[in-house]
């Protein structure tokens, strides 16, 4: 692999352990690792990329997403629906799905995320109708190049039984527990630098049995991988885990083996404070997901409560069904805007928020690799516009969340650059959206 020099940077924002913003400075990549941070580095051979009238980020971490949902933005019916009522309205729309839908939306997806400076994405894909398979998801990160965690969900429990989804979309838990070991011997890389892990995530506690989240754990912690499932995401979610199992969902996760620092759940909007604590004891980490959390309504998670706690947080745009944008850096600026919202002006910084975007969510994922600009990390780099009209008369150009453009310039991962000038590298993006439109329409047809 080829050397590279991101050089003259406008100002460097390290998010390494001294939160050091560097102006000027110069980043050395070598091997897919940074290999140098300061200024007036010399590259050698090393291809340069001048980054005058440049920020520079660590790549941004996205803790949840359903990239499958891409292919079902702003659905008649859905738009203006409740969680449950959301769910009910798509379901029937997702179990026409096949392979080349879960491929090709991802493929978008993933190409939105890269755009908006994303260098590293969890994927949360929990049915699997007509053949399709978690392989697809990961055929169209491994095409995109981003790094990818992709996580087997699964639904076990359909309408016959008291559950949301139909019973088209559920499986024989037995068979969720046998493919998951299936896809983790697969293509789960333990190693630091792995473009791809695979995690264990059984949909949500109302549409997977008591059983199988308990089994789920214990197969999880057997190979070593990690945890993911939605939690207390708003009030109907509280209502049926206190109505269906006589307790909040914080102590029924912690009953089944579903709290540790190798466990992540999405959304958490109604945790209380006795959850939170747990959740910073145990070092169980959150995916927040603000702009989904708005769009259904669900409310606003308590997250200042919870960084000061010390739990774990990390940002998820969640599914582009419940966002209908899957903007990581616009999701960033949502949560800083909603805890002031919430807290008072003063209860979340623009790099705070950043820094929860960036390491925040590599810490998530069990990531120590990732998430900073530092010497021995992997080289995932965002490289943003100061240049532009957003940040036209900005004083502090670093306070990107607050004045900044929304797209990045330029984007590597791994070393390997993926957007240059603002245009994705990996994919021909016109083809990737007549194609994805096209599908858009076909199932639009059938209602």
């Amino acid at each position: 692999m080829t050397d590279t020099l991101i050089q003259n940077a406008d100002v460097i924002l390290t998010m390494d352990d001294n939160r050091a913003e560097l102006n000027g400075a110069d980043i050395l990549i070598r091997d897919g690792v940074i290999a140098a941070v300061g200024q007036g580095l010399v590259g050698g051979d090393a291809e340069v990329f001048n980054a005058a009238g440049k920020i520079v980020t660590p790549g941004l971490v996205n803790t949840h997403h359903h990239l499958y949902q891409t292919l079902t933005r702003a659905v008649p019916g859905a738009q203006d629906a409740l969680l449950f009522g959301w769910l009910q309205r798509l379901y029937p729309i997702w179990s026409r799905f096949g392979p080349e839908e879960m491929f090709v939306s991802a493929q978008a997806g993933l190409a939105e995320l890269a755009l908006s400076g994303c260098t590293m994405t969890s994927d949360h894909l929990y049915l699997y109708p007509n053949g399709a398979r978690l392989d697809d998801t990961i055929a169209a990160a491994s095409e995109v190049g981003l790094r990818f965690h992709a996580t087997r969900g699964a639904m076990s429990i359909g309408e016959s039984d008291g559950g949301l989804p139909p019973d088209a979309l559920v499986e024989d838990e037995a068979a969720i527990l046998k493919d998951s070991i299936r896809v983790i011997d697969a293509f789960h890389d333990p190693n630091p630098g792995a473009m791809v892990r695979v995690g264990v995530a059984p949909c949500s506690p109302f549409s997977v049995s008591r059983d199988l989240m308990r089994d789920a754990a214990l197969l999880a912690r057997d190979k070593g991988v990690m945890m993911h499932t939605h939690l207390a995401e708003n009030d109907e979610d509280i209502a049926y885990s206190l109505e269906k199992f006589g307790c909040r969902p914080g102590q029924y996760a912690e009953d089944l083996g579903w709290t540790g620092d190798d466990v992540w759940h999405a959304h958490c909007v109604k945790l209380d404070e006795q959850e939170i604590d747990l959740f910073a004891r145990s070092r169980t980490g959150v995916a927040h997901c603000p702009c989904s959390n708005c769009r259904l309504g669900s409310g606003i998670a308590p997250i200042r409560g919870m960084r000061d706690a010390g739990v774990p947080v990390g940002l998820g745009v969640d599914g582009s069904a419940s966002n209908d944008i899957g903007n990581l850096a616009g999701e960033a600026r949502m949560a800083m805007l909603l805890q002031r919202v919430q807290s008072g002006a003063d209860a979340m910084s623009a790099r705070e928020a950043l820094e929860i975007a960036t390491r925040g969510g590599a810490q998530v994922l069990g990531r120590d690799d990732c998430g900073q600009i530092a010497i021995g990390k992997r080289a995932d780099v965002a490289i943003w516009d100061a240049q532009c009209v957003e940040n036209a008369g900005s004083w502090d150009p670093a306070a990107l969340l607050l004045a900044g453009p929304a797209k990045v310039s330029a984007l590597y991962v791994e070393g390997r650059q993926i957007v240059y000038d603002g245009h994705m590298q990996t994919l021909d993006m016109d083809k990737t959206i007549a194609r994805q439109n096209a599908l858009a329409r076909k199932l639009a047809e059938r209602g």
